[in-house]
């Protein structure tokens, strides 16, 4: 196999994943009576109105952060608070500002050189689906009965003896039932669906439980149209586990990089992870490890992957579907930090669930989709203004975003590992010990004798000696050293 082509903007991208009925609400986006306090704690069916107008009014927040892409929960109109229930693929939600509310929002973002992708629930329609509501009312002279997989009429899209609804629906979930992607007029519908919003200046979609849709050829296709619009579309999909099927360069781009995430929980909240909580979650369980493991996992799914896919990996901490990382960490902002500055260090695009830079905590949902405090109240400050500066440190080396990646250190809680590009090298140096250490780092080969570093942060002096790099580091924290004359 040739080349595997993935969109080169996303080896340079910062991602910023947006709730959009929870991030920002916007006075000038009418709104419907019974909204939910904003500050309140969040219930599984009320809606806070948050709006696309409202993400335009904090872009500056977003920009001055180092966010350069955003990518939004399902934005088209549906009956869920979170809009996995579609009804209408055609229109953002009117809650949301509706489609001059995205209009605003992309014309906006692209001004600003940031990127847009779309969630994309192409598995699943909802009740409230013309086609699928045309069966509801006429049973076996709907001409729309193919779109779905029926098995007995009428369809009970609520109430049902022992959960009998008469189709398939996702999870057993009646709200959601399962498109008939075998019908070709289902096909061509979520493939003109796909096209049109990139044809509206989206920048890519992330696919919702793409893995259910069991048809390599749905996503060729898939994939050939969005890319005969916007050739670096990227197309990103919702697989927890190994997606080599996927990621063969002819379907997706990339996955939510999970499985990475699970190795960070593993590593950096090794003595505060909260298993119980995490096995309710896509992760299941999670086992604390040390270095050695950690890195010996980092490669290997690294080695699952060509080189071009796992440059635009989408590196998530956490997501809407997981409580959040700090709350998986019991609290510990420590664990938060050496994730984070792991992730802005590694190769793929990393991502920010929204708040986790202030430090917000929640459960599995939906308290892990509050409200945005905007008021600053409760704002972990100092954790905000550390994740800006890994940003920063991301952005200012070609290294650390197209780099090769070398573990040179790995053992009980420390992880080393170089990123080399060209005539630049950078030392990555984590300690997840509760306790001071000195790390003594085998570098030759690696680094030059002599070779000068120093601290990108604090601007302290090293040198390799005797293929050796000897570095002090403080309990639970990282350095990362810049080198020179390599």
């Amino acid at each position: 196999m040739g080349s595997i082509d993935t969109p080169e903007w996303v080896r340079d991208a910062i991602f910023y994943q947006i709730f959009p009925d929870r991030f920002a609400r916007s006075d000038c986006v009418p709104k419907p009576s019974n909204l939910e306090p904003w500050d309140a704690p969040p219930t599984t069916h009320g809606f806070k109105g948050g709006d696309l107008i409202g993400v335009v009014d904090h872009l500056d927040y977003l920009q001055e952060l180092g966010i350069t892409a955003l990518y939004f929960c399902p934005v088209f109109q549906s009956t869920a608070n979170h809009r996995y229930h579609t009804y209408d693929y055609h229109n953002v939600d009117p809650i949301l500002g509706g489609n001059e509310a995205l209009r605003t929002l992309l014309d906006e973002a692209h001004r600003r050189g940031m990127r847009v992708i779309l969630d994309g629930v192409f598995n699943h329609a909802s009740r409230g689906f013309f086609q699928f509501n045309h069966i509801v009312e006429n049973g076996a002279a709907s001409p729309y009965v193919d779109w779905f997989t029926v098995h007995n009429l009428p369809l009970r899209p609520y109430d049902a003896p022992d959960c009998q609804y008469g189709y398939d629906c996702w999870w057993g979930l009646p709200a959601l039932p399962k498109l008939n992607t075998k019908t070709p007029a289902v096909r061509h519908f979520l493939w003109d669906v796909a096209a049109h919003w990139i044809e509206f200046g989206i920048d890519g979609w992330r696919l919702d439980v793409p893995a259910e849709i069991d048809d390599d050829e749905f996503w060729r296709e898939f994939r050939r149209r969005v890319r005969a619009i916007n050739p670096e579309a990227y197309i990103v999909g919702e697989i927890w586990h190994d997606a080599q099927r996927w990621l063969q360069g002819d379907q997706f781009d990339a996955t939510m990089n999970y499985m990475v995430a699970r190795a960070c929980l593993g590593f950096f909240a090794n003595d505060t992870l909260n298993q119980g909580e995490a096995s309710r979650t896509g992760y299941h369980w999670i086992e604390p490890i040390d270095g050695a493991k950690f890195a010996a996992e980092v490669r290997r799914l690294l080695g699952l992957y060509a080189r071009e896919v796992n440059e635009v990996q989408y590196n998530c901490l956490g997501s809407h579907d997981t409580p959040r990382f700090r709350t998986l960490a019991l609290g510990d902002s420590t664990a938060y930090r050496l994730a984070t500055l792991f992730q802005m260090t590694y190769l793929g695009a990393p991502s920010i669930y929204y708040g986790d830079e202030i430090g917000l905590e929640g459960r599995h949902e939906p308290a892990s989709r509050q409200g945005f405090p905007w008021g600053g109240q409760g704002w972990d400050r100092e954790l905000r203004e550390y994740v800006r500066r890994c940003i920063a440190l991301r952005a200012a080396h070609p290294a650390l975003r197209r780099g090769d990646i070398a573990f040179l250190l790995a053992e009980g809680g420390s992880a080393v590992y170089g990123r080399r590009l060209g005539d630049q090298a950078l030392i990555v140096a984590l300690n997840t010990a509760r306790r001071p250490v000195v790390q003594r780092i085998p570098v030759y080969g690696y680094l030059p004798e002599g070779a000068p570093l120093h601290d990108a942060w604090t601007g302290a002096r090293f040198a390799v000696s005797q293929g050796h790099l000897e570095l002090a580091l403080p309990a639970r924290d990282g350095a990362v050293l810049i080198a020179g004359g390599i």
